[in-house]
């Protein structure tokens, strides 16, 4: 892929910080354990001049690690606050790849506590559970019923392959910050794609299959669906979605 949404940018730099947080730390932990050393071998037995030389000694190393756990502690504020500061804007998904997306069947929007048996495998409509589901990542299928309810009111769910491989998973949980509005995204495992395709994205009725996983084409389709369902809810209500 030529073009990428930030997500290996991402994981590296912010990987590097945390690594030379613990190198800081590691030297910093090393020079109080030097200078609390040096400070037992300053005892009487030595000639004046060589002890205020070993304290002189002790005194710039417990300097040293003072700053060198300054600095670790800097690193990783900067690390969080870095993360903390991330926008998620979705026009900077917008990077319009070729996307072959099916337009499904509208089977409805009517409410119902009782399971349903939806005519798709993975279903894009139809009668729904009146609860839906907060947005993110999740390791274990949430119930159909539920995920349409989703889906009504805009979201993106994209399906992938239980046992994908770390680095779909680590750019999956990027994809789920994303926020239009009252609608986002949700990822879930799925038993039901189709052979031969590794992940399924849908919104309300709109099916996209790939093959292979394709970063670009998924932030396009979230590009064109977010906030395009039926039932649109002001983000103030759906407060990250699992409210209604």
């Amino acid at each position: 892929m030529n073009e990428h949404v930030g997500l290996h940018q991402q994981s590296g730099s912010s990987y590097f910080l945390l690594y030379t947080a613990a190198v800081i730390l590691i030297m910093a932990l090393l020079g109080y354990w030097y200078a609390n050393k040096w400070n037992k071998e300053n005892t009487s037995k030595l000639k004046k001049e060589q002890k205020a030389a070993l304290k002189q000694k002790t005194k710039k190393m417990r300097m040293a690690a003072h700053l060198l756990l300054s600095v670790s502690i800097i690193v990783v504020i900067v690390h969080f606050a870095k993360d903390l500061g991330k926008e998620y804007d979705v026009d900077t998904l917008n990077l319009k790849a070729a996307i072959e997306v099916t337009e499904d069947k509208n089977y409805g929007a009517e409410h119902s506590d009782d399971p349903v048996s939806y005519e798709m495998k993975i279903p894009t409509s139809g009668t729904h559970s009146p609860h839906d589901l907060k947005f993110g990542f999740y390791s274990e299928k949430p119930a159909n019923e539920m995920l349409v309810h989703n889906l009504e009111h805009g979201d993106i769910i994209i399906h992938y392959r239980p046992g994908a491989d770390a680095q779909i998973i680590e750019q999956l949980k990027y994809f789920v910050n994303f926020r239009e509005a009252g609608a986002g995204i949700l990822a879930v495992p799925d038993e039901n794609i189709p052979s031969g395709k590794e992940v399924v994205v849908t919104a309300w009725t709109k099916t996209m299959e790939l093959a292979e996983y394709d970063e670009t084409k998924i932030a396009t389709f979230i590009y064109e669906y977010i906030n395009e369902g039926p039932e649109k809810i002001p983000a103030q209500i759906r407060r990250g979605g699992g409210t209604m």
